[in-house]
């Protein structure tokens, strides 16, 4: 066997063993996740009216941040539909319902790269599958997916099938690994994002 085919060998293998890049996404952002999600229950969103108006403002934020990542054209080439799933629109809706002042939109976020953009839309769409919990908490506060969370109510086809259709999307992506760190590091950037939002925007927690 000659040296290149040794090489050979061992990209094969290194490739056979590389996690699909959905799981590789989460591997690398478990404790960013975990630690926004007790954040969130800390703040209590879902006790009153009240409270869940701040937590529309921390989601006008972060939706108004990375608005303009569904309409970016490279993306929505790697990423098919893409620009049909932006919720910063319904995020608006909902603080209207409540009677609430809309907020100047948020500068969008500069992302240092096409392939960090994809680990922000990671953060954003997996945001949307967890949300099947937030979303019946806010019947508790009389709202629905026609009144104040909108924003949260399920994709028409489906939260599993649409992720899992967002998640085929993101694995069939052909990237070298330090495309893939990009896209780690950008979901992590897209929780530390969303976790100063929380602290700023709920000051009691």
């Amino acid at each position: 066997m000659t040296p290149a085919d040794s090489a050979t060998l061992i990209a094969d293998a290194a490739a056979a063993e590389q996690l699909p890049l959905s799981k590789q996404l989460k591997a690398g952002t478990r404790r960013n996740h975990d630690t926004v999600d007790t954040l969130v229950m800390q703040a209590r969103p879902f006790e009153s009216l009240v409270r869940y108006g701040c937590f529309l403002h921390v989601q006008h934020r972060f939706h108004g941040a990375i608005n303009t990542l569904y309409d970016d054209i490279t993306l929505n080439r790697l990423l098919p539909g893409l620009s049909e799933l932006p919720r910063f629109e319904a995020v608006c809706a909902d603080i209207t319902d409540l009677g609430l002042p809309l907020p100047p939109t948020p500068p969008a976020v500069a992302t240092t790269s096409t392939h960090a953009a994809l680990g922000w839309l990671y953060c954003s769409e997996g945001s949307n599958l967890g949300a099947a919990f937030l979303f019946k908490e806010t019947q508790q506060i009389g709202l629905n997916g026609e009144n104040g969370a909108r924003h949260l109510a399920a994709h028409p086809d489906g939260r599993g099938l649409h992720w899992r259709q967002f998640v085929a999307l993101l694995d069939g992506l052909e990237l070298c690994e330090s495309k893939r760190d990009e896209a780690v590091s950008g979901a992590v950037a897209a929780f530390d994002f969303y976790r100063a939002a929380l602290r700023e925007l709920f000051p009691t927690i």
